[in-house]
């Protein structure tokens, strides 16, 4: 996989707007301000594909990117900013919900988790409806340069034990330094070309997954 060959394609503020589900989907989600847009840059060799911004709840779209014409990258709201209006917030949730739940190619959702910080309700609540809806999915623990590599080895733990996942289930992440680029490359690889089963158990669905 070239994943220096990416091109934005579109940006869908309903799902009617979506590209035929001709390709696998590889979809990124994440609190506002979790580096969602950095991590997407770094891992695809550039700057400023994905426009970074100080301004919370900018991202209003599913946007779509593709990817050495083998795959998309779909760039999700940032979910649990409280300073968006009631309205847009649903919107918002209504539209990734119907995403998640309705698109035949969706192989996977990165889910993008601070590193630094303990679990947020928000983060745990979109796992248990990934999981209840047996849809694949990759925590990424990104920020990691602004710890010690004794200090991710113990943060990464104990969202592990709130994620009830073992270390081969996630993956450390930093932008800056580039520190588990190559296998996030690899992973989402896996995922598009061949999607494991989903899984078989899975703890009720939260009333508002973001």
């Amino acid at each position: 996989m070239n994943y220096g060959n990416v091109s934005f394609l579109l940006s869908a503020y309903t799902i009617g707007q979506l590209p035929p589900p001709d390709r696998p989907d590889i979809a990124f989600a994440g609190r506002s301000n979790v580096g969602k847009s950095s991590l997407i840059n770094r891992l695809v060799n550039r700057t400023s594909l994905v426009k970074t911004s100080g301004k919370p709840g900018k991202t209003q779209s599913l946007n779509y990117f593709l990817l050495d014409e083998a795959l998309y990258l779909v760039d999700l709201p940032g979910y649990g900013f409280a300073r968006v209006s009631q309205e847009t917030r649903r919107s918002w949730q209504g539209l990734i919900s119907q995403y998640v739940e309705t698109r035949p190619s969706l192989a996977c959702v990165v889910v993008i988790i601070d590193l630094r910080h303990e679990l947020k309700t928000l983060d745990r609540e979109l796992i248990d409806w990934l999981r209840y809806h047996h849809i694949h999915f990759l925590p990424v623990y990104t920020k990691a340069d602004k710890l010690s590599r004794n200090e991710q080895q113990k943060n990464a733990a104990v969202l592990d034990a709130g994620l009830t996942l073992t270390p081969a289930g996630r993956i450390v992440f930093s932008a800056r330094t580039g520190q588990g680029v190559e296998e996030l490359r690899q992973r989402l690889a896996a995922f598009a070309s061949t999607p494991e089963e989903g899984s078989s158990e899975a703890p009720p669905p939260p009333t508002d997954p973001i």
